[in-house]
């Protein structure tokens, strides 16, 4: 059993089953007010589980989201949660021009930030959709008054992925982190080793064995990511998408909710904030 000292970072990308992207071709934006939103349900699910386990977390909650379910999202930070931003409308950086992306996440923040009066400091791309395309998207932070993003992924992937960029948190500009998701260095190739997918997909052995590599190995915090749908057997199944998306989207949405709570059990989890920010700003006063 794991057995490390170190705390990881909890992540959960708020938003709704009709909102993944691997859906746009499917889901026009016209139709998400016509379609049944469960957010509300799994969020409660999540936060009950969470406070079982005594367990803080970090939210990347879409603008759009926040909106329409304000006493959610307040819930979220009053229960001790961090409230981070994830973009209003779930576009993707790289789909973006810079103009577009700036507007989108000073957006957000101020939506999260009225609707909480607390600060948003970090920032996630959907879809991990920064990359060497569009790092006009760092700078586009910095003024939006972010203090960290956690948007690349250090893999190959078929719609994201960054494998040459830093495995772990890095400044990327002056006042700026970017904290990305974690993987396990294997015979000179990154590995997942950080939810969503892959943790359904993987058995919960391996993917408990790779997240301890990090911690004993690596000696750093992982990064722990998941969405509210990924708990929900119930959720509306979408017509007249592809073999690869329905298998991705919905293996194992069964066993979920189980591996979740034995991952609470077996490490130390807590804010991305609170497990970073402060090293950063110990790590500035260094200097």
């Amino acid at each position: 059993m794991p057995a490390s000292p170190i705390i990881n970072a909890l992540t959960i990308d708020v938003e709704d089953y009709f909102q993944v992207s691997a859906f746009a071709p499917h889901i026009a934006r016209s139709e998400w007010n016509t379609r049944e939103c469960r957010v509300e349900r799994n969020i409660d699910v999540i936060l009950e589980m969470l406070a079982r386990h005594d367990t803080k977390a970090t939210f990347f909650t879409l603008g759009w989201i926040a909106e329409r379910y304000p006493d959610m999202v307040r819930q979220i930070v009053q229960q001790g949660h961090e409230l981070a931003s994830h973009g209003y409308g779930h576009e993707r950086a790289s789909d973006q021009t810079e103009e577009a992306f700036f507007a989108d996440i000073q957006l957000a923040k101020i939506v999260l930030e009225d609707l909480t009066d607390r600060e948003v400091n970090g920032y996630r791309a959907p879809s991990f959709s920064i990359g060497t395309g569009n790092l006009w998207a760092f700078d586009c932070l910095v003024r939006a008054g972010y203090r960290y993003s956690s948007s690349i992924y250090p893999i190959r992937h078929d719609h994201y992925g960054m494998p040459d960029s830093p495995r772990f948190a890095y400044e990327v500009r002056p006042d700026l982190m970017e904290i990305p998701i974690t993987t396990l260095r294997v015979f000179n190739r990154n590995l997942p080793s950080s939810g969503g997918g892959y943790f359904r997909l993987l058995p919960y052995a391996l993917s408990r064995w790779m997240l301890n590599r990090v911690n004993t190995d690596d000696r750093e915090s992982g990064i722990f990511y998941f969405h509210p749908w990924e708990i929900d057997t119930e959720q509306p199944r979408i017509e007249g998408i592809s073999h690869k998306t329905r298998f991705r989207h919905y293996v194992n949405i069964d066993r979920m909710e189980g591996r979740l709570n034995q991952l609470l059990l077996d490490f130390r989890w807590g804010r991305m904030d609170q497990i970073f920010l402060d090293r950063f700003a110990k790590h500035v006063v260094a200097a």
